[in-house]
């Protein structure tokens, strides 16, 4: 009977010791999924691997490789049924994973339009405190619900973003995805070409141009707010020597006591109002004029300085006059807001391909999330007061708008 008892704990440790060297794989992905379009879907493997390689079986069933990163982000901005290989490359335990996705048309019809601005955060300026207007008691909250207000869904009311670096971040009701050889999106803005340039031989492209540079961002942590790695969307003039990456500029609010310093003659009532530093060792002021004599440092924010940094283009502008009294503002070609006219939509329209890290990598998103629009150049045009983007709306160029009338 010992022997007996003996020999089945014997068989039994044996068996135990067997299964423990088989490796029980535990992905962490599900075989079937269904999403609707235009909503990411992240796929992490759990098991690791010496390799990762995500294809898509297309119509014809052929593979097509996708990804080699160990997560894969999923998005679509069709309907339809997608299957998708993983293959785990491993010397040991290789692994391969097959996943069928779903995706179906939204419950409720997305909207082209922007659905939530989450930041109003502008430098200062001469628009500053008037688009969006400023009243006693306004906290940064409600001059964001402002902003929101005038930008949001088919309102097209400008807001201004003031000098250099001022900013607003906003997003959609949706992920937008980006599709390969295609724009994405387009954010218009009040830029206008000079009607009577002083200049005969001047460039036709130049009038108020007052370039915004775009940052995007995905929502990778799926929490909804603008927290995730921002890349900037790299524009014509990204790559040239006279572009400053990394600059950054403080901005102090005019003291109590300060006295005006008019420039007799001309509309300048004081051009030593708000002063400025950069970290390239320049400095300067942002000048009042008589149009705009509210506050142009923004009354809402309780610091005395506020700083903003990214990337500076070149100015822009030139008194054509040679006297002061009529400055153009030429457009760069192309990758910036309030840089063209609006009805140059291919101008005002942008790739989410173009993006880079804040080395100047190129990155590969598969949708972005947020969108965040900056004063991209740091100068003053006499009485014309600081240069300031200005933006009123913005679309996803993948999405229909469901209230325009069909063609007869």
């Amino acid at each position: 009977m010992k022997k007996n008892i003996l020999f089945i704990l014997f068989t039994f440790i044996s068996m135990l010791s067997c299964q423990q060297d088989i490796p029980m794989v535990s992905l962490g992905i599900d075989n079937v999924y269904a999403i609707e379009r235009m909503k990411a879907l992240i796929l992490h493997p759990e098991f690791p691997g010496e390799r990762y390689e995500w294809s898509m079986i297309d119509s014809q069933g052929n593979d097509s490789l996708v990804s080699t990163d160990r997560d894969y982000i999923f998005l679509s901005a069709t309907t339809g049924q997608f299957q998708i290989k993983l293959h785990i490359a491993d010397s040991q335990n290789p692994v391969d994973h097959e996943i069928n996705i779903t995706v179906w048309e939204e419950s409720v019809a997305y909207s082209r339009y922007i659905s939530k601005v989450y930041e109003y955060c502008p430098a200062p300026g001469q628009f500053v405190n008037e688009l969006p207007l400023y009243q006693e008691g306004d906290t940064e909250e409600t001059m964001r619900q402002k902003a929101e207000e005038s930008i949001s869904g088919k309102n097209d009311v400008l807001v201004s973003l003031g000098g250099y670096g001022g900013y607003i971040t906003f997003g959609f009701d949706h992920t937008v995805v980006n599709i390969p050889g295609e724009k994405d999106f387009k954010i218009l803005g009040n830029a206008f070409y000079a009607a009577a340039n002083p200049n005969p031989d001047a460039s036709e492209s130049g009038g108020s141009s007052e370039p915004g540079i775009v940052m995007v961002s995905f929502d990778r942590n799926g929490n909804g707010v603008p927290d995730d790695e921002w890349y900037e969307l790299a524009g014509s003039e990204y790559n040239k020597p006279e572009t400053k990456h990394h600059y950054t500029i403080t901005y102090s609010r005019p003291a109590a006591d300060h006295i005006a310093t008019p420039d007799k003659g001309t509309p300048i009532t004081d051009s030593t109002y708000i002063p400025w530093t950069a970290n390239d060792g320049t400095s300067g002021y942002i000048a009042k004029n008589s149009y705009h004599r509210q506050d142009y440092y923004p009354k809402w924010i309780p610091q005395d300085q506020i700083s903003f940094t990214g990337t500076k283009l070149a100015d822009n502008a030139v008194d054509e006059s040679g006297k002061g009294t009529y400055y153009v503002l030429y457009t760069y070609d192309w990758g910036y807001v309030d840089n063209h006219p609006n009805e140059k939509t291919d101008k005002i329209s942008f790739d989410i391909d173009w993006a880079v890290d804040s080395d100047g990598n190129k990155v590969h998103l598969p949708g972005i999330d947020f969108i965040r629009v900056y004063t991209g150049v740091n100068q003053q045009c006499g009485w014309l007061g600081e240069t300031s983007t200005e933006l009123s709306r913005a679309e996803d160029l993948h999405v229909d708008d469901s209230s325009a009338l069909p063609n007869p």
